[in-house]
């Protein structure tokens, strides 16, 4: 089958479809990404063909969400009450702002990379709602292929809220999320179909159509780590999930080698393509929190630019989390879907930063799976706070039990295989 896989976003939205395009490919089947121009080098890396999406808001999208949460970080503490409810709620509309014109700015270059002669496309979350209208008027088959739950559940809070207990107000706040996401795409989807002549059909409308016919959505995450919720209508499935394809030719730095070899496992301090707040003040935090726990480190620049120099620690940029990761005594990370997915496979406990959106759910996942004792959140922030984390975080025995045990769970699952074999029923 011809084949196009279409994702948007940062790096850990991009990473895993690398794993799941590469094994449609060792498949037999022709397939090719569409995603970003930056990130080329990792989709060649693969050995899969690329249709480059030029536009890309969400470095942008990203900061105003930043500029949102650090609204409520202890160093506005001093502000009056006044002046930080108007801060936020100013933050909040550049927020929105900025999301409706960074899916507005996709549309042209979605409508571009998408062949009209590709037998399946599959869709990452962001990009469905555009995706999904382009292939319908091409009549071109599509599946989802998402890395995050989609579809409400009583058993679970949406993954844009906290992670709440089972109950039916879960229902309500899960389409209260979704109906928000599709306003997001309100001018988005206008201009989609004004672009191929077809009449409007609301976000939500569309919505309703694919659940109707049910749509099928393949879940890249883990049944143990998120069960399958039992009231969840049949076509969404949860298939494990798709790992990152390894380039054959990488080769760790020196620098990192060495420093590996000198001492005990360091800690990973990393936030990858988020941006918690100003990176020396980042930075500081880190170096402080190490010294504190006398602990080595390892911190990853990120689009934050980190950079820490001291004793015992060294930055680095980016390197594969799947090598570096099995090598640390814990990591502290953001709490994207993606590096949450790594730390787990890796076998070492966590110290979730969670900044924006799913982050903070995927972190009292971490909690209640027992890899981590307490999500630490980018607001409450602080170098002690830190240090204590790291410190309980590397000398509970439970906390390194329980994430080599899901190490070892997460080895028996193949994500990628799953989807291949029913992107193969429909061939």
């Amino acid at each position: 089958m011809r084949i196009q896989v279409i994702t948007v976003g940062s790096t850990g939205s991009v990473a895993p479809y690398t794993g799941l395009a590469h094994r449609l490919l060792t498949e037999g089947h022709t397939v090719e990404i569409v995603t970003h121009a930056k990130f080329a080098p990792m989709v060649a890396c693969c050995g899969l063909r690329m249709e480059p999406v030029e536009a890309d808001p969400f470095e942008s999208l990203i900061g105003a969400h930043s500029s949102l949460s650090s609204a409520g970080h202890p160093s506005n503490a001093l502000r009056s009450p006044q002046r930080r409810a108007l801060r936020s709620l100013k933050s909040l509309r550049s927020l929105v702002r900025t999301t409706e014109q960074a899916m507005l700015s996709l549309v042209d270059a979605i409508l571009t990379a998408v062949d009209p002669k590709a037998d399946l496309i599959l869709l990452s979350t962001m990009a469905a709602p555009i995706g999904a209208a382009i292939a319908r008027y091409h009549r071109i088959p599509t599946m989802g292929v998402f890395l995050q739950p989609d579809v409400p559940t009583t058993e679970f809070a949406p993954c844009t809220m906290a992670w709440q207990s089972p109950g039916r107000t879960n229902l309500l706040r899960g389409h209260a999320s979704n109906a928000l996401f599709d306003t997001l795409y309100h001018t988005a989807n206008r201009a989609v179909h004004a672009r191929l002549g077809v009449d409007h059909r609301s976000a939500h409308r569309l919505r309703s159509v694919r659940e109707r016919s049910q749509w099928p959505i393949w879940h890249g995450y883990s049944p143990w780590v998120v069960p399958r919720p039992a009231d969840w209508r049949p076509g969404l499935h949860v298939a494990g999930y798709w790992w990152p394809h390894e380039c054959p030719n990488w080769q760790p730095p020196t620098l990192v080698r060495d420093f590996l070899a000198a001492g005990p496992p360091p800690v990973l301090i990393g936030f990858g393509s988020m941006m918690p707040g100003e990176p020396e003040e980042l930075g500081q935090i880190a170096a402080q929190a190490l010294r504190r726990a006398g602990l080595r480190g390892v911190v990853q620049s990120g689009w934050a630019g980190l950079s820490v120099v001291d004793d015992d620690v060294i930055t680095v940029d980016e390197i594969p989390h799947s090598w570096l990761m099995p090598q640390t005594a814990a990591v502290v990370h953001h709490a994207g879907a993606g590096t949450t997915a790594a730390g787990l496979r890796a076998g070492v406990p966590a110290v979730p930063v969670p900044v924006m959106t799913d982050q903070p759910w995927w972190a009292a996942r971490l909690v209640q799976l027992g890899v981590s004792a307490k999500a630490l959140p980018c607001t409450e922030l602080t170098a002690a706070r830190l240090a204590d984390a790291l410190t309980r975080t590397t000398q509970d025995r439970a906390l390194s039990r329980n994430a080599a045990a899901a190490a070892v769970r997460l080895a028996q699952e193949d994500g990628a295989g799953a989807v291949a074999r029913a992107v193969a029923a429909l061939d």
